[in-house]
């Protein structure tokens, strides 16, 4: 388990928060075809509660795993309910649950050998798609999220983290003005809630208007997404990659360890709309 509490960069940068790690953790840190699970707190709570799931999941895939918080969450007070206390595995428990553990060799047993290296590149080629089999299950099986708000809304903001504790008071504030707004908030940025994101936009082939009924995903008529992230734009991309250019997704953000408030994602919300909108107060600049 890794725990990153993300600070301003590049390089030694400033103590201030900042997400500009999101590509080193869902891209991975080192060579090769994998993956590592990524976790994003969005709460103290949510802290305390991601590292007994991050172990649960590291162990259940043997696969590394990532609590990727922010400055933000690592330095904010709240109340926090401990979970209960689980009791250390006894060695028995550790042999039999975990038959990959390396638990000393003894008689009868085979060596538990833990190496990347192979020469043979068709038994390399196998070990590289079983981990490849392994990485489709996690994202058919451990995909998480969470929304706001989302059944009536003609535009939705994304951002993980912090920064989706901040989109709250937005999501109110636009509201307040009249503008259909819901939030997405990624739980897991690996892997990464492809599908679910997709799934805005509905039908993408049915163009949005006034009289559109959206009361779930086949007729809901969300007309563009902001993605609000404390950095220079990373997870944008992914949302892109998962929409496809059904409709219009841009980027918030503040870099050098500066937090927006509400009211600027709101103004960013306001700049997005793809026609003239007079619940956005203006032409829209899409």
């Amino acid at each position: 388990l890794i725990v990153n509490v993300q600070r301003c960069g590049p390089g030694l940068g400033t103590i201030q928060p900042s997400q500009g790690d999101y590509f080193q953790a869902t891209r991975g840190g080192g060579n090769g075809d994998y993956q590592t699970i990524v976790l994003a707190p969005a709460s103290v709570q949510e802290m305390a509660d991601f590292v007994d799931l991050a172990f649960e999941l590291a162990f259940k895939y043997r696969n590394p795993a990532m609590i990727l918080s922010d400055g933000v969450i690592g330095q904010m007070m709240e109340k926090v309910v401990l979970p209960p206390f689980k009791p250390r595995r006894t060695d028995e428990e550790v042999i039999a649950q975990c038959p990959w553990a390396s638990t000393g060799k003894k008689k009868g047993t085979e060596r538990r050998v833990v190496t990347s290296l192979e020469l043979k590149p068709e038994i390399m080629e196998q070990r590289n798609l079983a981990l490849q089999r392994k990485y489709a299950e996690i994202r058919e099986k451990e995909v998480r999220y969470e929304t706001q708000l989302i059944d009536d809304a003609e535009y939705v903001i994304v951002a993980f983290g912090s920064a989706a504790r901040i989109a709250e008071k937005s999501v109110e504030l636009a509201r307040a003005e009249g503008i259909k707004v819901g939030l997405f908030r990624p739980i897991t940025l690996w892997p990464f809630p492809t599908k679910e994101i997709a799934a805005l936009v509905g039908n993408a082939s049915q163009r949005c208007s006034s009289s559109d009924v959206v009361g779930n995903a086949s007729q809901r008529c969300v007309k563009g997404i902001l993605v609000a992230e404390i950095n220079a734009g990373q997870m944008v991309q992914d949302v892109r990659l998962a929409i496809n250019g059904a409709i219009p997704v841009e980027q918030f953000g503040r870099l050098g360890g500066i937090v927006p408030d509400p009211e600027e994602i709101v103004e960013a919300l306001k700049r997005l709309s793809p026609t003239p909108n007079p619940s956005l107060g203006g032409e829209g600049s899409i």
